[in-house]
């Protein structure tokens, strides 16, 4: 598969890069400082384009997903002071498909962004609207990010995974489409690039939100 991605050097979108090339994808990398991206290894060369462009102008990233058969992005703010990142770049990104008519999307979002499972308990729920209301301009963001993609012409997938963790990926995760699993917590970024991947190609997960979580 031809992918574009997004937010390349963060942790959820290099692992994406990484994931993809070691599975054989095709995959452009969109960055801001191409000296961020570490990848590795010689046998990418050929399946791997590094694009630098502005991400402010939908023209100038054009030409990184024309032709492309599914783009993935882990744009978003990774600072609370950045808030407001990912709802104006998302919207570049949804510019630049339109335009090139490319059709597959996939964003990273926040699991209290989606809805709560009716199954968690008072802990679970104390938890959520705490973390809701300590990064409530970063959730504002997501919010509005997730609706400038739910109005698009695009088949878009919003990815909502909890407190991310630095952990090698597994595979072994839950995934619930149109809600979340039940006392989810925590999930690996690798885990959710590997989810990512393997939801591109899953025509159930269209137009959905995806909740994930170990």
């Amino acid at each position: 598969m031809k992918i574009t991605v997004f937010g390349a050097t963060g942790g959820i979108g290099g692992e994406i890069v990484r994931q993809a090339l070691a599975s054989g994808h095709e995959v452009t990398a969109v960055v801001r400082d191409p000296a961020r991206l570490v990848v590795g290894g010689s046998e990418n060369e050929g399946r791997l384009e590094v694009f630098r462009a502005d991400l402010r102008d939908p023209e100038a990233v054009r030409g990184a997903v024309a032709g492309r058969e599914a783009v993935l992005s882990g744009l978003g703010a990774r600072r609370r002071k950045d808030a407001g990142v990912a709802a104006r770049l998302t919207r570049t990104v949804l510019r630049a498909m339109e335009a090139e008519r490319v059709r597959r999307l996939l964003v990273v979002s926040a699991a209290p962004v989606g809805p709560a499972p009716e199954e968690d308990g008072g802990l679970d729920r104390a938890i959520r609207g705490l973390v809701s209301a300590v990064l409530r301009d970063v959730y504002t963001d997501l919010r509005e990010m997730e609706a400038e993609v739910s109005r698009s012409d695009t088949d878009w997938t919003l990815v909502r995974p909890p407190r991310l963790q630095d952990k090698p990926v597994s595979g072994r995760y839950r995934s619930v489409i149109g809600g979340f699993p039940a006392k989810g917590r925590f999930i690996g970024r690798a885990d959710v690039a590997h989810a990512m991947l393997a939801m591109a190609g899953d025509a159930r997960a269209v137009k959905e939100g995806v909740g994930l979580a170990y």
